[in-house]
């Protein structure tokens, strides 16, 4: 059962997600670059080389940003897309959209698992990778799992899968 395992350092994303990145990285190669690019020749115009400050500045700005777009291209080639149509609701998955109570304090909420870079605590998406979400992966309907936090252990019982 443990096919989901096998990829825990690729991110995990949703169709939706892998065209969030690709669009971002598109931004970053043709409008960053460029800007970058007519910095550091704006600062080449400022004269002598060794203390012009903008110099230093744009090509460290050159850096960062090669550097984000190599993270960002590599992200996207090891990226698993989980889409819906192979999101099954016999277990917990990335996709799912998981009803729980908490044990403690008889509380109901529903929760949808996404990947690492589509989490969004507010409004319930919660990642694959923190502690509620890779303690309620692969588990089914009915059963009660413990969840770490910060302030002790705390339980959740699945009330339901759904997509």
């Amino acid at each position: 059962m443990s096919e989901m395992h096998e990829h825990h350092n690729k991110t995990v994303v949703s169709p939706e997600g892998m065209r969030k990145m690709e669009e971002k990285l598109q931004y970053l190669i043709t409008v960053r670059r460029a800007e970058v690019a007519e910095q550091i020749s704006i600062a080449r115009g400022f004269g002598d080389l060794s203390e012009n400050a903008e110099y230093d500045e744009a090509k460290n700005e050159q850096s960062r940003l090669e550097a984000e777009i190599m993270e960002l291209e590599n992200a996207i080639h090891t990226a698993i897309v989980i889409d819906d149509e192979n999101v099954s609701t016999d277990s917990v998955n990335v996709g799912t959209i998981v009803k729980v109570l908490f044990v403690e304090d008889g509380d109901e909420e529903e929760y949808t698992i996404v990947g690492a870079r589509e989490s969004d605590p507010m409004s319930n998406k919660i990642s694959n990778e923190c502690p509620m979400g890779s303690a309620l992966l692969g588990r089914k309907t009915g059963e009660t799992v413990a969840v770490e936090a910060p302030d002790g252990v705390y339980h959740l019982k699945i009330l339901g899968i759904r997509r």
